[in-house]
């Protein structure tokens, strides 16, 4: 088996670059220097709502297409091998030889499937006016789920809307 130890050596190699990069969710507040009230997290990581003035919304469908992609079947082979035994006693070695069943099993190649792509997820967004209460803070985008979006849409233009972004920008 020459895969393994390559197989092993990629693993390490991936972890070490999601290690490096700093992939992971963090729950705790930074502390940078040159953050203003000691939180400088993203709409995204906070649970924080956003209090403004309803300027419009915005639905993006999905698109998908259909594609093709390459089908792998499971192909497994029954194989013997030497297997090497040693046994010490009375300070003789003795070397014998049994053979064993090994059963090697890997993905091939059997034609094409056909599958539906998505090219472009479904999004649903939110544009406030007077963010916080502030004035010139207006025309930003939030990215909402369809039960915000729903309700935000059946409220009256110019209205005042409480949502829960999961993300800024749109």
């Amino acid at each position: 088996m020459k895969r393994r130890p390559t197989l092993a050596g990629l693993t390490m190699l991936l972890v070490v670059a999601l290690a490096a990069c700093g992939g992971g969710t963090d729950t705790a507040p930074s502390t940078h220097a040159g953050a203003k009230g000691g939180d400088s997290r993203s709409v995204e990581q906070q649970d924080d709502k956003v209090t403004g003035v309803r300027d419009g919304v915005r639905h993006t469908l999905r698109r998908t297409t259909r594609a093709t992609r390459p089908h792998l079947v499971k192909k497994c082979d029954t194989d013997t091998r030497k297997v090497r035994h040693t046994k010490r006693s009375h300070g003789r070695t003795k070397t014998y030889y049994t053979t064993k069943k090994v059963r090697d099993c890997h993905k091939v190649r059997k034609g094409t499937e056909k599958y539906t792509r998505v090219l472009r997820a479904e999004r649903w967004c939110v544009r406030l006016d007077a963010v916080g209460g502030k004035r010139g803070a207006n025309d930003q985008w939030y990215r909402v789920n369809s039960t915000t979006y729903g309700r935000v849409q059946g409220a009256e233009d110019r209205a005042k809307v409480t949502i829960d972004p999961i993300r800024q920008g749109c």
